[in-house]
């Protein structure tokens, strides 16, 4: 499969570990929809056995069923023996995709995403200046309400309404590079940007660092940030994911900190695994691991450094959706119900299947929309058996994700992060 001797030297022990005993069938959500075996975990690490051996080809089939996985990764938190099941399926995706194996419309969706968009801050911040302009001139409200765009399909109606809302300010265009903290300083923090929550998700930034100045906390926001190259990586795109993660590593390296803090999961679950990327890189190497080692997401920095509670109330009934890459990769899970726990008030009741993938899958809900909407109407349904006010998540694909199923399927609720529920508790106390 790799041409790399030290590439299929790794892939042979990863491969190794599997003992196919099954334990994955039960938590993968493509399983559940097709009960085939070849779309289970266990069937795909076969798969790209077979094709490491030489003995299947890699074909169009053989893209499509590691397109299909959503590589949420529940089968490496459910395995007896440790299978890196993460790093296979996104390994061959990058054969997947330097062979051109995919649909041409797949094709041109990555490239148009991750390469022309994410591929750099400056047209990253273009394209999000576009889709403000086109919020603001109405235009936006009435192709939705005008269902236009089903002339040409009700799928891509669909899609447009998936489209993110650019936020009114973007986040590193209101905040200076170094915020001090409230009160004694406990400690000197940087803070990752991003990409797509710079420009659409920039109350929740500008909550986290409303919170961690409150608990003193120095926050340090270098400017320049784009992506980490997450979504390139999980997507095959490795060659792009590791020029994005030197840019990276070069940007916070010469800073003096005790933390990197992410408020987006899938964002710090690649930081932290930046070692193991840049792992043969001479240069890099060491350096990136350094940086992973000192990467931590914000609900599980707070609890381990200890925040202040909110002294008021907020009412209100809260369920908690676990992000994949929060849970199964970084193995986070207590640490923001604990945040959510500390707001008095609310009724916290826990969501059926909470760890059960709404979808979004980085950009899976563009790539293959159908699959997607029927794992996010399982989401769905077990979030209107909840009856909740607010349903709290940490990672930005989900956000969004919930945040159109929520209207797509008529229930009545917010999607907030925990830091965001946290600093609403702050402001609730000063009110």
């Amino acid at each position: 499969m790799f041409p790399n001797p030290t590439q299929t030297a790794h892939l042979d022990e990863v491969l190794s570990h599997c003992i196919h005993c099954g334990m994955c069938l039960p938590v993968c959500p493509t399983y559940a929809i097709t009960s085939q075996e070849q779309s289970s975990p266990r069937g795909r690490i076969r798969l790209i056995r077979s094709v490491h051996d030489g003995t299947l080809a890699a074909s169009a089939a053989f893209a499509e069923e590691m397109n299909f996985c959503l590589d949420c990764q529940a089968c490496q938190t459910a395995c007896p023996a440790g299978v890196r099941y993460g790093e296979l399926v996104e390994g061959a995706r990058q054969l997947i995709s330097d062979r051109g194996l995919e649909p041409l419309s797949t094709r041109l969706a990555r490239f148009l995403i991750l390469d022309v968009v994410l591929g750099s801050s400056r047209r990253t911040k273009i394209f999000g200046r576009a889709l403000r302009w086109y919020q603001r001139c109405g235009l936006r409200d009435a192709v939705e309400g005008s269902r236009i765009l089903t002339i040409f399909s009700s799928r891509l109606h669909e899609k447009h309404a998936m489209l993110p809302r650019a936020s009114t300010r973007f986040f590193d265009e209101t905040v200076p590079e170094t915020i001090s903290a409230v009160g004694e300083r406990r400690g000197r923090v940087v803070f990752l940007s991003g990409c797509i929550m710079n420009i659409a998700l920039a109350d929740v930034h500008r909550d986290s660092i409303d919170v961690l100045t409150r608990n003193g906390f120095e926050v340090i926001v270098p400017a320049s940030q784009g992506c980490c190259g997450s979504l390139h990586g999980h997507n095959g795109g490795i060659p792009k994911a590791l020029e994005l993660a030197k840019r990276t590593v070069d940007l916070f390296e010469g800073l003096d900190f005790d933390a990197l803090i992410v408020d987006s999961a899938g964002c710090g679950a690649y930081l932290k695994e930046y070692g193991k990327l840049l792992s043969g890189d001479p240069d890099y190497g060491a350096r990136a691991e350094r940086l992973a080692r000192k990467t931590k997401d914000i609900t599980e920095f707070l609890p381990a450094v200890g925040f202040a509670k909110p002294g008021g109330r907020i009412s209100g009934r809260v369920t908690y959706h676990e992000a994949c890459h929060l849970l199964h990769t970084q193995k986070i899970s207590r640490q923001p119900r604990e945040i959510i726990a500390s707001v008095p008030g609310l009724d916290m009741v826990e969501l059926p299947e909470a760890s059960w993938c709404c979808g979004s899958a980085g950009i899976y809900n563009v790539t293959r929309y159908d699959d997607s909407m029927d794992m996010l109407a399982r989401k769905m349904e077990n979030l209107r058996s909840t009856r909740a006010d607010i349903v709290v998540t940490a990672n930005p694909g989900c956000h969004l994700q919930l945040q159109y199923g929520i209207r797509k399927h008529g229930l009545a609720m917010k999607v907030m992060h925990p830091v965001s529920l946290l600093k609403k508790g702050y402001d609730s106390t000063e009110t």
